[in-house]
């Protein structure tokens, strides 16, 4: 019983272990610049959301890896796609979420535009 047990258990993780390392390794905030030009996951506390309404394309913005502006990730998720989302996106502010996207520069910092609720997810970091 204890060897079909293991078996099984072997089989479930093997299974759910599939998409995981499909997946890009979790990335904090503050390493996110050394990937620039490729596809991650970040994950961090959003220190600060901001919905920069009177900018161009209306984004709103979740800085992460310290306050802004001194901050060294942002996930952009322009004003057309704020629909998408069926919550404010402001509520996210002081808790960790996974952005997942390809990683670009922004001036001297990290960031990731958001285009729909696939590419944000709340994280269960402990």
């Amino acid at each position: 019983m204890k060897s079909l047990l293991a078996v099984f258990s072997v089989a479930v993780l093997a299974t759910t272990a599939a998409p995981v390392s499909a997946q890009s390794a979790m990335i904090p905030p503050e390493l996110a610049p050394r990937s620039v030009g490729k596809d991650g996951m970040v994950c961090g506390k959003v220190e600060k959301a901001r919905y920069a309404e009177g900018s161009e394309g209306q984004p709103t913005f979740l800085y992460m890896g310290g306050a802004f502006p001194r901050h060294t990730f942002s996930a952009r998720i322009a004003g057309a796609n704020r629909g998408k989302f069926n919550f404010p996106l402001e509520t996210l502010e002081g808790k960790t979420v996974c952005v997942i996207g390809t990683i670009q520069r922004d001036a001297s910092r990290a960031e990731i535009e958001v285009s729909g609720p696939s590419g944000l997810k709340l994280a269960d970091i402990k």
